[in-house]
């Protein structure tokens, strides 16, 4: 099937006479734009433009083609510009996907921020711990923390969450507090189901990247539930520093082992790859990377 460059080929080159001026209009070769014309004429088996030493000369079934591509070249110009224009436009449905936990503490309220600067702009989240199908469920954006792996998915890194090992004074003061990520294996622990770590804690030792296996005195596929249940003794966790702020602050909780810290876990807004970033996509991840640049997180 002929292509549209064909077909642009072909008008222009009625349109001003010559190949020549065609092929400086479309920003073309010369020969690109005569083997243009050469294949559609063969696709068609008609003969569209008659070639002379002096001359073009347009066949009648040429300028029967040709009005009719010119006002579907035309149609299709428009389509584009008004692609561009909504492309531009701050306004519509914005559809934003986030971790439960994370997007009431740090999302929504960009979020809400955003709806104030852009007033036209609908939001709706879409929050869920695991990790939303942008195309299936019509997203625009997605907020991710942890790595992306191979999504062929348009990123970029916002900030990075730290994570702390913690444990309540009552439990320090029962079983004793761990000097060394090894010494894990003599303690009980607060295990989460959900999310990289499991039974297998990452610590830095040194330059090296240690998994650490530690024993759970109990299990949770909740980041709340299981960090309550730390701050009630029931044993040492690991949590984004985040999460757990609130609770080192009051006393309620301490920082163990600073010296082998987990590496912090990124955190990356998505979105569908296509030819260009929509502006309010853009303006939104903008926004947010600004608002979290300096927390303490």
């Amino acid at each position: 099937m002929a292509s549209l460059e064909q077909y642009e080929a072909f008008v222009e080159t009625v349109e001003r006479g010559s190949l020549t001026a065609a092929a400086h209009h479309l920003n073309r070769s010369l020969q690109a734009v005569s083997r243009a014309i050469a294949t559609l004429e063969a696709e068609l088996g008609v003969e569209l433009i008659r070639r002379t030493t002096r001359r073009l000369q347009t066949t009648p079934t040429g300028m029967l083609l040709r009005e009719r591509l010119r006002a579907a070249l035309k149609d299709i110009d428009d389509a584009r510009s008004q692609a561009q224009r909504e492309g531009q436009r701050i306004a519509g449905l914005f559809r934003i996907s986030a971790s439960i936990h994370f997007a009431a503490q740090f999302v929504v309220p960009t979020a809400v921020a955003f709806a104030q600067r852009y007033p036209e702009v609908e939001i709706e989240f879409v929050l869920d711990d695991a990790f939303s199908h942008l195309i299936e469920e019509r997203l625009d954006v997605a907020i991710r923390v942890g790595d992306l792996g191979a999504a062929s998915l348009r990123s970029r890194k916002i900030t990075q969450l730290r994570r702390v090992v913690v444990a309540a004074p009552a439990y320090l003061m029962q079983h004793g507090r761990p000097r060394l990520p090894a010494e894990l294996a003599a303690h009980r622990c607060v295990i989460r189901t959900i999310g990289p770590e499991g039974d297998s804690w990452p610590f830095m030792i040194g330059d090296r990247l240690v998994r650490i296996p530690v024993k759970g005195a109990m299990k949770c596929n909740d980041a709340a539930a299981a960090n309550a249940a730390v701050a009630l003794g029931a044993g040492i966790g690991i949590a984004p520093l985040w999460q757990v702020r609130r609770e080192i602050d009051d006393g309620r909780l301490e920082v163990l082992l600073p010296d082998y810290e987990p590496p912090p876990t990124p955190v990356s807004a998505v979105w569908p790859a296509q030819a260009g970033t929509p502006a309010r996509t853009r303006l939104f991840v903008e926004m947010l990377a600004h608002r979290l640049t300096g927390e303490r997180i």
